[in-house]
């Protein structure tokens, strides 16, 4: 099946993970372009790919998912997001990194693969500490990055059972495997943990993150629903996932980057579990995550939040004031599109990635400038897309809130701070 556009995606009529075929609406956020597919200037008149962009629940193993799976060479093989230009994300790398060598007593003989490693942002600590590091990652040009930045060695492949095999073969098992933010983004699951259980020594581990649901749905955080972001994740739906592959998750912690995470600390079958991991499941329980009714007034807050959001910002145009965003992200992307918010609002939207910067965009077609702008235009509020790193954006811009611009911050209630 083709979206506008032409590019490929198919509708899933079984779960991704345990098969079940009992599959509950959730949310619709229509139809949506690509959250990170920018435009160029040159492409502005060109038409967008878009796809149906819903979230269902499996009755049967309780995991949250997208409806519609587009085709990952198509979101990941050229890639926009550089981790290294977020300095949160660079100091949560290093605490974690020093808290593994420590913990694990990692030395010179050990050997660190990170999967979807980007721009080598957290193996750089690794390689610092005199540890053997292997990235695996996608996105060609990032891969590059990576090599050539930081000379970390990378492997510019998809990870899957196959690349798996082929590196046990070749003797490049892992003490630590980390997987940030990735496998909530691989369609074939299975293949992936699977993958994850041939790559990894008897006795090492796989640090894995990924978005909690809990977040998602209690704190509203709609905005990181995009294509890309195949899987939420609750510990229910992801214990027996890694125990049909031989695996298990030996602790958890829940981490705030991101909005929430997971992190999962993941061993073979022979692991100890941590009371953490029973804690958890238990409290996810008690609160009826394993149930469709946990999630069935999530549409209602999301469309109140849309018309909260929609509100100040027909107010703000009233009043004759400006408005511009900060960040080209993602999130931002499904945001202004769901709640219809484009250039008649917003004049401009900011991005410290001089990757994005020139470019516009998906969908409602604004202009990504650099952070500089805020100073030099002056407008009179900011709406902050990136919320997630609110602190660190805030403490950046804090010259231009004292000359008196003010942010907007959507999630999970829109205010104006």
């Amino acid at each position: 099946m083709k979206g506008s556009g032409g590019k490929r995606h198919n509708m899933i009529e079984s779960c991704r993970s345990c098969e079940g075929r009992h599959l509950l609406p959730v949310l619709s956020l229509g139809t949506t372009p690509l959250a990170n597919a920018l435009i160029p200037e040159d492409r502005l008149a060109a038409p967008e790919s878009r796809f149906p962009l819903e979230i269902v629940f499996c009755r049967d193993c309780s995991l949250l998912q997208i409806s519609d799976t587009v085709d990952p060479a198509s979101l990941f093989r050229e890639y926009l997001y550089f981790s290294s230009f977020s300095d949160a994300l660079l100091k949560h790398a290093e605490q974690l990194t020093a808290d593994v060598i420590a913990r694990r007593n990692l030395d010179s003989g050990a050997h660190v693969v990170e999967i979807a490693s980007n721009d080598g942002y957290l193996l750089q600590f690794y390689k610092r500490a005199g540890i053997r590091v292997t990235g695996i990652e996608p996105a060609t040009n990032i891969a590059l990055v990576a090599r050539e930045t930081r000379a970390i060695p990378t492997i510019n492949e998809f990870f899957n059972e196959g690349l798996a095999l082929k590196l046990a073969a070749e003797n490049e098992q892992a003490d630590v495997i980390h997987a940030n933010n990735v496998l909530a983004h691989v369609p074939t699951l299975n293949d992936f943990v699977r993958g994850i259980k041939h790559l990894l020594k008897h006795d090492g581990v796989a640090i894995i993150e990924v978005p909690y649901v809990r977040d998602l749905i209690e704190k509203v955080e709609f905005d990181t629903i995009y294509h890309e972001h195949v899987f939420y994740f609750s510990l229910t739906a992801l214990s027996p996932l890694f125990e049909r592959h031989g695996l298990k998750i030996a602790d958890v912690a829940v981490v705030p980057i991101h909005g929430g995470s997971l992190r999962l600390f993941v061993g073979h079958q022979h692991s100890e579990a941590a009371s953490a991991v029973r804690s958890l499941l238990r409290a996810e329980a008690e609160s009826s995550m394993d149930r469709h009714a946990y999630y069935r007034d999530f549409a209602n807050r999301v469309g109140h939040v849309k018309t909260a959001l929609t509100d100040i910002v027909d107010t703000i145009k009233k009043d004759g004031k400006n408005l511009a965003a900060y960040g080209a992200s993602a999130k931002g992307s499904t945001l202004l599109n769901y709640c219809g918010i484009g250039p008649g609002q917003i004049d401009f939207v900011v991005d410290r990635s001089t990757h994005k910067q020139g470019l516009y965009m998906p969908g409602v077609r604004i202009p990504i400038r650099a952070p500089a702008a805020l100073l030099e235009k002056r407008p009179d509020y900011v709406l902050l897309l990136t919320w997630n790193f609110a602190d660190e954006i805030l403490e950046q811009q804090s010259a231009y809130r004292e000359a008196g611009g003010r942010f907007i911050v959507p999630i999970p209630e829109p205010r104006i701070i």
